[in-house]
């Protein structure tokens, strides 16, 4: 059983997150299709659309699945962004001290020890198989299905929300994961392999909804700073009606958009839904950099994204009304 203890200051900042990051949900879904029982019915037809995806290119990270146990914690490498790119400029910077402190307690495979310790100690080519290995997990797994499990967790994070609202933050610990997550004030109770008890101190709780977990809260932290919250991601996929609206969505979705937007214009919507400079949508969509700016300016003319100053480089974002149509188309 796994503990967490609440003082009123925890209560306080405890917040509710758009997503747990699309690095950590690439890793969950890699485990989830090795692993999930076959009674696991709500991902059975995302399964079997991705059995077979997997290729050579993703096997610097398959090969580095743990025989037993937690996997590398992507979040603290990566990230919560839901840009697999921003995520992975985030793993090269990472510290080798950091990396050794995520990957030394995995329990990998023998024959890929070797590699797994350049990884840990920092190596930059290592680190580059690494992420282009993310990256065909990714483009396997969760980005066919990304914009309807963006458009699923905002729904999550609405329902907590009103939670919250009406009944305050109890309310929300009471009914956010049930029967997988308990309160019974102040201390909120899960599954766990073995007996750990775990108070806050003060920092309070992030509650991420996740969509690639099955039956299995996860708690994660930063090792690294004891100031940092910890991460609850909560898996929301739990009924056969939610997964047909997640997996359904996504086959239709590419068509219909660019029924209505053109190929060209639903391509960039659905790279801005992850957040994206003129330079990496113009990158992803492969046209020139000018090409990228007037799409760009289509887009944000009929209020679908909204484009603001980050430093000396411009960011492109979906507006409410651009997250609706990514979600219902």
């Amino acid at each position: 059983m796994l503990r967490i203890y609440f003082t009123a200051e925890d209560l306080a900042r405890t917040r509710v997150s758009v997503t747990i990051g699309a690095a950590s949900e690439t890793m969950y879904g890699l485990r989830l299709l090795r692993d999930c029982a076959a009674a696991a019915l709500p991902f059975r037809p995302w399964r079997e659309a991705v059995r077979g995806r997997l290729g050579e290119r993703a096997r610097p990270v398959t090969s580095l699945l743990a025989l037993d146990g937690p996997d590398v914690d992507l979040t603290v490498l990566m990230g919560d962004t839901p840009s697999v790119e921003e995520g992975i400029d985030n793993l090269l910077r990472a510290s080798p001290a950091r990396l050794r402190t995520e990957f030394e307690h995995i329990d990998f495979h023998p024959s890929q020890l070797p590699w797994a310790r350049k990884l840990a100690e920092g190596d930059l080519e290592a680190r580059r198989d690494f992420a282009a290995g993310l990256t065909a997990c990714n483009e396997a797994l969760v980005a066919p299905y990304w914009n309807s499990a963006r458009a699923h967790l905002e729904g999550v994070r609405t329902t907590f929300a009103r939670t919250l609202l009406d009944g305050g933050i109890e309310r929300l610990l009471e009914g956010m994961c049930a029967p997988l997550v308990r309160w019974r004030a102040p201390v909120l109770e899960m599954p766990y392999h073995r007996n750990v008890d775990v108070h806050l101190g003060g920092r309070g709780l992030v509650i991420a909804p996740t969509v690639f977990l099955w039956r299995e809260p996860r708690l994660l932290w930063d090792s690294q700073d004891d100031t940092a919250a910890p991460t609850l991601a909560l898996p929301t996929v739990g009924d056969t009606a939610a997964a047909a609206t997640l997996w359904g969505a996504a086959r239709s979705a590419d068509q219909s958009l660019g029924a209505l937007l053109g190929r060209t214009r639903a391509a960039a919507l659905q790279v801005a839904a992850e957040g994206c400079s003129t330079t990496e949508l113009a990158r992803r969509l492969n046209v020139s950099i000018a090409a990228a700016s007037e799409h760009a300016t289509v887009l944000r003319n009929a209020h679908l994204i909204t484009t603001s100053r980050r430093g000396k480089s411009v960011v492109h974002t979906v507006t409410p009304l651009g997250a609706e149509l990514l979600g219902s188309h």
